[in-house]
């Protein structure tokens, strides 16, 4: 454990880094600059992000370059119907030995990297998704009853249409919840689509280039991990998610017809890390209150659902979430 003083000057030197990777990646991926933060956050903190928004907003192009920027052999799954499991973890092969004995041999596949884009993941089957599961919660795939670690380190950037559902496989929450964050992609205003425009339709594209390799990236995870949490932020993230649990004790009076289920003790601890990569991503050495509510949607918004009298009066879960966080802002500042 670095003392107090040398972990002071790891995390400087961390977000002065941070801060060029950013603007490398903000050179491609023009004008979103919470997307770019929260899946840089879902990085550092050593997670999963479903990126979720149309097509032709830039989210294969945001994997693409966050690969370059950030140093990691990266591979591209295209989810279809007809995807298997096989597809995306590997197989075995008979081969035949200069010998003529014969014997298996494992043929990787594209989960065996260290940045995995799964672009519409939920095109595949049931079938298909759930052999993620193991990949993305233990680091290993098994195949043939053997099991075979994954590279480090190893994330995985799904994407998701919101607007297109015909022939598609809705993610069971279980997976859901694998995803650290949920990064929603909207349109971009006026002004950001003029520098698009700008940027993209000369000669020349401008080129990402690598700020960070494999092992700087795993060593700024274990320092994020470091970070001190003053207690008003850790007693300001239990307070946040365990408000959104219909029946418990502690909810909020807005959710009690509001939500079927809320979020876990994984939601918490994704919102710990995620507070503490976005206080170094804007140069500060501690997580404030604003790095959660700043961070509460994404790690919250696929962590539960909606009853159906909500759904039916026009509710949103990111507008639920709104209402809880300023009702608990308004707790705080009256206390």
């Amino acid at each position: 454990m670095a003392s107090d003083e040398n972990l002071v000057h790891e995390v400087e030197a961390l977000a002065g880094r941070l801060a060029d990777a950013r603007a490398s990646i903000e050179g491609r991926f023009v004008g979103q600059h919470a997307v770019v933060e929260q899946a840089l956050a879902a990085i550092l903190s050593g997670g999963h992000a479903l990126l979720v928004g149309q097509p032709g907003l830039g989210k294969t192009l945001l994997v693409d370059v966050l690969a370059t920027v950030m140093g990691l052999d990266s591979q591209r799954i295209q989810f279809t119907p007809d995807l298997m499991p096989a597809d995306i973890l590997g197989s075995e092969v008979l081969d035949v030995l200069a010998d003529g004995t014969r014997a298996f041999r494992f043929i990787e596949g594209p989960v065996f990297t260290q940045l995995l884009m799964a672009d519409e993941i939920n095109r595949a089957s049931p079938r298909t998704q759930s052999a993620l599961l193991q990949a993305m919660q233990e680091r290993e795939v098994t195949v043939s009853g053997q099991h075979r670690p994954l590279g480090r380190p190893f994330h995985v950037l799904a994407t998701q249409n919101p607007i297109e559902q015909e022939g598609t496989y809705p993610l069971p929450e279980a997976q859901l919840d694998r995803f650290l964050l949920q990064i929603d992609v909207d349109y971009p205003d006026r002004q950001t689509e003029r520098d698009i425009l700008l940027a993209t339709t000369g000669i020349e594209d401008g080129a990402a280039h690598a700020i960070f390799d494999a092992g700087e990236l795993i060593a700024a995870q274990r320092l994020i991990r470091q970070m001190p949490v003053g207690a008003t932020v850790v007693e300001s993230i239990l307070d946040l998610v365990r408000s959104f649990r219909p029946g418990a004790d502690e909810a909020s009076g807005l959710v009690a017809d509001t939500l079927v289920w809320g979020p876990g003790p994984r939601a918490a601890q994704a919102l710990m890390l995620v507070t503490r990569a976005r206080a170094v991503l804007n140069g500060r050495f501690a997580p404030t209150l604003e790095d959660v509510e700043a961070m509460a949607a994404p790690v919250l918004r696929h962590r539960m659902a909606l009853s159906f009298a909500a759904r039916a009066r026009g509710e949103t879960v990111d507008a639920v979430i709104d209402r809880v966080a300023a009702e608990r802002s308004g707790s705080r500042q009256a206390a």
